[in-house]
């Protein structure tokens, strides 16, 4: 069985409500690419998770949308050469994804105006483009 996955210091997935699946790599391996099953899908059941709350449960619903199927969300990772390695990005991968995904809401930003000398350097600097633009065109005599 595999160990609890720690999101944060507030969340820790249970290791049953993850699901590891092996296979093989396509990516470097040598003599061994074609006998080690070393790519790992680690998949987590959102939806039917009893270690999230709720609140934070419809904030990874919605975050997580687009990488949903079923309400699973799926990491694969085939970067190593050994299971174990990948294994672990796996498992980094999700805790991460995971994190973000339960993160409050930011902040709505305040509206603000530009200052006054900000908006006159501006249009000053304007005026000097458009004054060397004038500067360069051929007269017409």
């Amino acid at each position: 069985m595999a160990e609890d996955l720690r999101v944060n210091a507030a969340l820790v997935i249970p290791g049953a409500e993850l699901s590891e699946r092996f296979s093989r790599s396509s990516g470097p391996g040598g003599q061994g690419v074609n006998t080690a099953d070393s790519r790992v899908e680690l998949s987590f059941d959102v939806v039917e998770s009893r270690a999230l709350p709720e609140h934070l449960r419809r904030r990874a619903l919605a975050r997580l949308a687009a990488r949903l199927v079923d309400g699973v969300v799926t990491i694969a990772a085939s970067e190593y050469r050994t299971q174990l390695a990948n294994r672990k990005a796996a498992r980094e991968r999700l805790a991460s994804l995971l994190r973000d995904a339960v993160l409050p809401p930011a902040p709505p930003r305040r509206a603000t105006k530009p200052s006054r000398g900000a908006r006159e350097r501006r249009l000053s600097a304007k005026h000097q483009r458009g004054a060397l633009k004038r500067d360069r065109r051929a007269t017409g005599d």
